[in-house]
């Protein structure tokens, strides 16, 4: 039978916070590295992003596990499911972007998908530095807005990417390939702009 615990463990939540946080920004990272270097490195780089997914999988059920195991939590568990989900998420499109690119028989990077990951990775890192300070339920106002330019700056992008690729010459089968690369880029940052809403509504509820 699981033991409950009956004292919040407010550490160790937060610890799991952060370095999911912290690993979305190590798979955009990745994601950047991969397109930077396209096609060099491919075949290491794409296993380093699943691994990258992986981990966020582990640590969403590591903070999952722990809630289960825990009477009391720092706030409530309903948010904390939520925010685990949202940053894991993050780590779901990256990694599906990572496979369309690598499983699409794409052989070079087009300048606005490059871009887009760009975006991923200042977006990841805004988010990580703005969970950082979850703990304590200390002001990211700054952190959040600046997320929410990034991911106007991420819909400009694909929308430009995709009235592009209408007005190329490229075959239809191009065409689709890259329409879809350029959406899963684009579900990137939104699921950062998600996971940003969720920890706003948090602080929002704790202050």
């Amino acid at each position: 039978m699981a033991r409950i615990n009956l004292v919040p463990q407010r550490r160790e939540f937060f610890d799991l916070y952060n370095r999911a946080a912290s690993n979305n920004v190590q798979i955009a990272r990745l994601l950047l590295r991969l397109l930077e270097n396209f096609p060099n490195d491919r075949d290491t780089l794409g296993r380093d992003i699943k691994e990258a997914e992986h981990e966020g999988d582990r640590l969403t059920h590591d903070v999952v596990d722990l809630l289960n195991r825990t009477f009391v939590t720092p706030f409530d568990r309903d948010d904390m499911y939520r925010l685990a989900s949202a940053l894991d998420d993050i780590c779901d499109h990256v990694d599906e972007a990572a496979g369309h690119i690598l499983g699409y028989g794409v052989t070079e990077i087009r300048a606005n998908a490059h871009q887009q990951a760009g975006v991923i990775e200042r977006a990841a890192t805004k988010l990580r530095d703005a969970v950082s300070k979850l703990e304590g339920f200390k002001d990211s106002k700054r952190e959040l807005i600046e997320l929410r330019e990034l991911e106007d700056e991420g819909d400009r992008l694909n929308r430009e990417a995709i009235a592009q690729l209408f007005a190329s010459n490229e075959d239809a089968i191009s065409i689709i390939r890259w329409k879809d690369i350029h959406q899963q880029l684009e579900e990137a940052v939104d699921s950062c702009e998600n996971a940003a809403d969720v920890l706003e509504a948090i602080l929002v509820k704790n202050r």
